[in-house]
């Protein structure tokens, strides 16, 4: 028979077998029947201890007894938790790139190291400050440069936290004051450079000295603050006149290129014609030296000539004139024939004659020294021929 079908044992729909007096069986704690205890009666003795231990008495079961009994029984629950509350919240962790500044009732009691660490609910407040991290901020100004130019400035400053207590004390919102010094820094030094300058090579400049202005600032301010590194993102004139801008750049590097071009067109120019000229000077002074030497041999020829002439004048008189016209005939490819005792003079184009002789022998081949033999050959076969043809006329 199914447990809830009507004459099964107990009640109906009760399926360990409990009859419908529930006072009866308050109390039973799983005896022969096995019935489980009963929650209402476990909260009521509980809260009967309770009210004992605060000095509740026990009274009767009716009217304001009970509603004593509620009463300090949420009282009493309401402080477990509130203990709970408290003991979870005075139990907290730092991690190892953090410091905790630990305030006890609004004073600075001290700082807490990395680990597992307690402070007094309430009393004490605790604000972790992450000293290790390095942080970043962006800072975009338009500032006046020193030669009353504008200019737009972007920075990225980067900044750690090696003082916890002064960062968290001493500043009511660091990164604000951060962001103000460093504005206050940058329209120093800008305010101190041209405009050329910090769109260009003046950058890194620019970059060092607010590195170091901003760090007195901050230093100033105790604010615990060390500014690491400044990095000039950009600058740049401002937009409304960067078209003038673009074209003075684009005019400044065609300076520039000009000006490389002129100086690559000197360093090649330049030490060449110091070669020449060096080379004319070495020349000169080669001619120089020649000139004096032939100078000087001449003289010293001469004086031994006196001294000969002094000694035999006619013989060094024909000497000397024979040299001459041997000097002076040296130069010339004509040749005249002088037949001794007649008027007749033959003129011997030797010039003429040579040049046939020397196209043939460059063809057949031959070297100077044949073709001077044979020309010498030659005079010789006409002053033969000259020499007969006197001899037979003086015959006649």
């Amino acid at each position: 028979m199914a447990w809830n079908e009507p004459g099964g044992k107990g009640n109906p729909k009760d399926p360990w077998g409990n009859n419908n007096n529930h006072d009866n069986n308050r109390g039973n704690k799983g005896g022969g029947n096995n019935q489980p205890p009963d929650l209402d009666e476990v909260i009521r003795k509980l809260t009967d201890k309770l009210n004992s231990l605060f000095g509740g008495g026990k009274g009767n079961r009716g009217g304001s007894s009970d509603n004593n009994q509620g009463g300090g029984a949420i009282l009493i629950i309401a402080l477990i938790v509130g203990a709970v509350f408290l003991g979870m919240n005075a139990v907290y962790t730092i991690d190892e790139s953090e410091r905790g500044v630990v305030l006890r009732t609004g004073k600075f009691e001290r700082l807490e190291l990395p680990g597992l660490q307690l402070k007094i609910p309430v009393i004490e407040t605790v604000t972790i400050v992450n000293s290790t991290e390095l942080r970043t901020i962006k800072v975009s100004e338009t500032m006046l440069t020193k030669d009353n130019n504008i200019v737009d400035v972007m920075l990225d400053v980067q900044y750690t936290v090696p003082d916890p207590v002064s960062f968290a004390l001493r500043l009511e919102n660091p990164e604000a004051t951060l962001i103000s010094a460093t504005e206050s820094a940058l329209r120093h030094e800008v305010g101190s450079m041209a405009m050329d300058a910090i769109l260009t090579s003046g950058r890194v400049t620019l970059a060092n000295e607010l590195v170091i202005r901003l760090q007195n600032y901050l230093d100033s301010y105790e604010s615990g603050i060390s500014v690491r590194n400044v990095n000039v993102a950009e600058s740049r004139p401002p937009a409304a006149v960067k078209d003038a801008f673009d074209d003075v750049e684009r005019a400044r590097q065609d300076k520039e290129r000009f000006v490389n071009d002129a100086e690559a067109y000197a360093n090649s120019v330049v030490p060449e014609a110091r070669g020449r000229a060096q080379r004319q000077f070495e020349e000169a002074s080669a001619y120089k030296e020649k000139v004096i030497a032939r100078a000087q041999g001449e003289a010293e020829r001469f004086t031994k000539l006196l001294t000969e002439y002094n000694k035999a004048p006619e013989v060094t008189r024909e000497r000397l004139y024979i040299d001459a016209i041997s000097a002076v005939y040296a130069n010339t490819s004509k040749v005249l024939l002088d037949a001794e005792g007649g008027n007749n003079m033959m003129y011997l184009p030797l010039d003429k004659l040579v040049q046939p002789v020397q196209a043939a022998a460059s063809k057949s081949g031959m070297s100077t020294s044949d073709i001077s033999r044979l020309t010498d050959q030659v005079v010789n076969e006409l002053r033969t021929r000259q020499t007969s043809t006197s001899v037979r006329r003086e015959g006649r």
